[in-house]
Parts: C-alpha cells; structure tokens; sequence
C-alpha cells in the first residue's frame, strides 16, 4: 500500500518537475546580460560613426543572445523529458504442500521476506502457503545501431 503511494508521488512529481539548473540559469543570465550590453556597446559606436567595429559588436551581441534563449529552450526541453522509472517488485507465493505444488504471483507488500509463512491457506489444497522469492522486473533496453 506504502509502495503504491510512493510510485504515485513519485511519478507525479516527475511529470511536473520541469525545473531547470540553478548554474545553468545563472550562465545563461550572464550571457544574455553580456550580449545586451555587447547591442548598446554596438548602438553607441554606430553613432561615433565606426560602422565596422559596430557590426561586428553587433554579431556578436546577437549571436550571443540567440545562443543563451536557445539553450534556455533545450534544457527546458530535457528537463520534461525526464522521468523516473521505478521497476515493478512482485512476490512469488508456492504451497507448502509437496503434491500440490500450487504456485501464484503479486504485487510485493510491505513486510514480505522469503520463507515468510502466509496466513492465507492454498485455493487447491488448503494447505499454507510461503513466500519463496521476491524479485523486481528488469526491462531489457533496445539496442541501437549506428548506420
């Protein structure tokens, strides 16, 4: 029960967690506040009358610019894409009774171990029941090629 709740909040709080680093928020204010200034820098020397030199502060100040509300847009976009993925634990649960040999699965629950005696009694036999394994799933991950 404990368990199912803490997948909720967790997945949860991944589908809305699209916060974004606090270093990289910082660089990318500092390189949009250099790149602004770089566009003034550029405007002023325009007026002196120095065309070359404004056009080049001028790239500068507008590549720079692009640059940081481009990152910005990137690491917003990763940070929605991330989620966490919490395997599925499952409990295996087998008859004590030899000839029987009934065996069934669940979701696990909180304060199951192994060899753990059941107080439920077997649906074929009426005999107890015991945990005998308790495992997580493992997701085998696509294999990708480059071509």
């Amino acid at each position: 029960m404990r368990l199912k709740t803490l997948v909720q909040n967790q997945t949860q709080t991944s589908t809305g967690n699209n916060k974004i680093s606090t270093y990289l928020m910082l660089i990318v204010l500092i390189v949009t506040a250099l790149s602004i200034v770089a566009l003034f820098i550029a405007f002023e020397t325009y007026l002196l009358g120095d065309t070359l030199a404004a056009l080049i502060l001028a790239g500068i100040g507008s590549i720079a610019l692009a640059l940081s509300f481009f990152m910005l847009y990137q690491s917003k976009k990763q940070a929605a894409q991330v989620k966490l993925d919490i395997p599925k634990v499952t409990t295996t649960i087998e008859c004590t009774n030899k000839e029987c040999s009934s065996k069934s699965t669940r979701e696990f629950q909180r304060g199951d171990y192994v060899f753990k005696d059941l107080d439920v009694p077997c649906g074929k036999c009426g005999a107890k029941q015991m945990i005998t394994a308790i495992y997580k799933e493992v997701k085998v991950k696509e294999k990708t090629y480059a071509v």
